[in-house]
């Protein structure tokens, strides 16, 4: 059985769930920067981008009765390979401890305003 995880902070599409509990397993889509009172991405800087994004995560796994500290891998989807320091700065200020497996990789597609965009996989 699985339930789908909508957070009403995010935009919605009719393409695909924000995120997916199945069992104690939670799956979240590529989350992005969006601003949960605008619906809009309004940082500009990949750091900014990447704490909102993580926040964001963060309201996700709520719904399911988890927390960052539920996160067991993070897939991290850069618009530009060349933000990878920067990117691990907001990071690491968040997963400061017991960090979660975690691989980088570019995002395939441009979406405007979009630096940065974060998958997780969470286990309570």
């Amino acid at each position: 059985m699985k339930q789908i995880l909508t957070s009403s902070e995010l935009p919605v599409s009719p393409l695909y769930s924000h995120g997916v509990r199945t069992g104690n397993t939670i799956y979240l889509s590529g989350i992005a920067a969006f601003d949960p009172a605008t619906k809009k991405v309004e940082a500009k800087t990949i750091e900014e981008q990447t704490e909102r994004a993580i926040r964001n995560c963060e309201s996700i796994l709520k719904i399911a009765g988890a927390t960052l500290e539920d996160v067991v891998q993070v897939i991290v989807l850069l618009k530009n390979p060349h933000d990878f320091d920067s990117m691990n700065k907001a990071y690491t200020r968040i997963f400061s401890k017991d960090q979660p497996a975690r691989c980088v990789t570019k995002l395939g597609v441009d979406v405007p305003n979009i630096l940065v965009s974060l998958m997780m996989t969470a286990v309570i």
